[in-house]
């Protein structure tokens, strides 16, 4: 038997659809679940290619190649009920159907970008597994008839890319990429890195793309949409799928659908890899069915608040969503949960984005928070649409000000009223709506606290002056706006 560099056996392939299942269950059953996406982390061979197929690596793309058509694997897909891990929450069948009924040729995109404060699970991943990306990618450009694919990550994460690089130049040596995969006719992909400029932006496809066309990195008017020709890039049918996404898809093809959909939320099933951070115990990364309780997730798996404070706010899925409280600890944490009713309000729905959550305890200050989400905001708006170009600006110059002690109560009615004028898809990409989340929930949840820490900074200051009155806020206004749109 194989042994692991720690000298223990290695972990045994992954049992397929009509093998028998362990704890004695029945061929073509839904398999007992298990953490497998971040089963190999950990392991510091586990970046090598001989490593990955002796854990049972690249069995699901030959399944596919063997048995299967590209209709049936789009078919699995669709019947798991795998939805974007991403934060936009799509149905990943729907979307690779959809690009494969459009001409080719078509690409596939990957989105490594992952670069909001709190998010960092894709880095663990491809840190700790990139051969079940690969593996990922490969299986999605048979099923949609994809020849080119390509990884977009972020340019700070240099390790990830370097790490990209060397395994896919293993696969080519395999065999497993370049002109027959695997050696079957008909069947080419080539796979590029390509590590971006550090903008938040570029987490939203159409300005990803822009990017990997080498230009300014923007969102495109809408339709035609990526996965129709004249949307995608170079204008052709394009998938976009996160990291995480693509990782699912060998076990859903090794396990079958019906596992798959049996784990956790029947209506965005599978595992999720969460990552927590801020006042807990056990900061990390943590792979769980989808669907969790935040209570579990905070004091079952991050080991409680720090001094064992009491939780004040908690950031979903990290900064681009409405903040929670201690009052919703029994929430399952995912994406169809946090996007329906009753937690869908005037601004939208509160949010689970990629699952990267932010835990605020007793003695944090919601004015402080809000002035570090909306500068992040303000200095990430691309500056394409006026809305989040001026409006972002203007609410950070507010509470900076009121940080400053250097406004009145009143102000807050005006911070109110220029985030609900940018809320609403006013944008074309949702960054315009992300930047007011947080604000628009802690008026709702927190605004007590709003008032008090507005006017006694102002007293503390011996100031209280309106925004509005203030000549010299308005030409620091001014010039803050002029900075932005230089800066993007």
């Amino acid at each position: 038997m194989a042994q692991s560099p720690q000298g223990q056996p290695a972990p045994p392939p992954p049992p397929l659809r009509g093998d028998p299942v362990p704890g004695g269950g029945k061929p073509g059953l839904p398999i007992p679940w298990e953490p497998v996406l971040t089963a190999a982390m950990g392991d510091p061979n586990s970046l090598r290619i001989q490593n990955y197929v002796q854990r049972g690596g690249y069995t699901a793309l030959r399944r596919c190649i063997e048995q299967m058509t590209p209709q049936d694997v789009i078919k699995d897909v669709t019947d798991s009920k795998l939805v974007g891990r991403g934060g936009a929450g799509f149905p990943t069948g729907m979307k690779w159907g959809g690009t494969a009924r459009n001409p080719a040729p078509r690409y596939l995109v990957v989105n490594a970008d992952e670069s909001e404060p709190g998010t960092f699970g894709n880095r663990y991943a491809i840190d700790g597994d990139p051969h079940s990306l690969i593996e990922g990618m490969i299986i999605c450009a048979f099923a949609v008839g994809i020849q080119t694919s390509h990884i977009y990550i972020r340019g700070e994460n240099r390790r990830g890319a370097e790490i990209l690089q060397t395994c896919v130049d293993e696969a080519y040596r395999e065999g497993i990429l370049g002109p027959k995969v695997m050696g079957k006719d008909g069947f080419s992909l080539d796979m590029y890195i390509t590590r971006g400029a550090g903008a938040y932006i570029c987490g939203e496809e159409t300005a990803l793309m822009e990017s990997l066309e080498g230009r300014r990195a923007q969102p495109r008017i809408r339709p035609p949409f990526p996965t129709e020709v004249g949307g995608g890039l170079f204008g052709r049918p394009t998938v976009v799928n996160n990291v995480e996404s693509l990782m699912c898809i060998p076990h859903i093809i090794n396990r079958g659908p019906g596992w798959f959909a049996s784990i956790g939320n029947p209506a965005c099933p599978g595992p999720k890899v969460y990552t927590i951070s801020g006042d807990v115990n056990k900061p990390g990364v943590y792979e769980l069915p989808m669907g969790v309780t935040l209570r579990d997730l905070v004091y079952k798996y991050a080991g409680g608040t720090t001094r064992n404070q009491r939780i004040k706010a908690v950031s979903p899925g990290a900064l681009a969503c409405q903040l929670l409280t201690d009052k919703h600890l029994d929430v399952t944490m995912d994406t169809a949960t946090l996007t329906r009713p009753p937690f869908f309000n005037d601004f939208g729905p509160v949010g689970f984005g990629a699952g990267g959550i932010i835990v605020y305890g007793e003695d944090c200050e919601i004015l402080d928070l809000l002035v570090n989400a909306s500068g992040f905001f303000a200095r990430e708006s691309c500056g394409k649409c006026v809305p989040c170009r001026e409006g972002t600006t203007w609410m950070h110059m507010m509470l900076r000000r009121m940080a400053a002690g250097a406004a009145a109560g009143k102000d807050l009615n005006t911070l109110l009223d220029v985030a609900k004028n940018i809320s609403g898809r006013k944008t074309l990409c949702a960054l315009g709506d992300f930047a007011v989340e947080a604000i628009g929930s802690a008026f709702r949840e927190f605004r007590p606290d709003l008032d008090k820490a507005v006017a006694d900074r102002a007293a503390r200051h011996g100031n209280g002056h309106s925004l509005n009155a203030s000549s010299e806020g308005a030409q620091h206004a001014g010039h803050a706006v002029t900075v932005a749109g230089t800066a993007n």
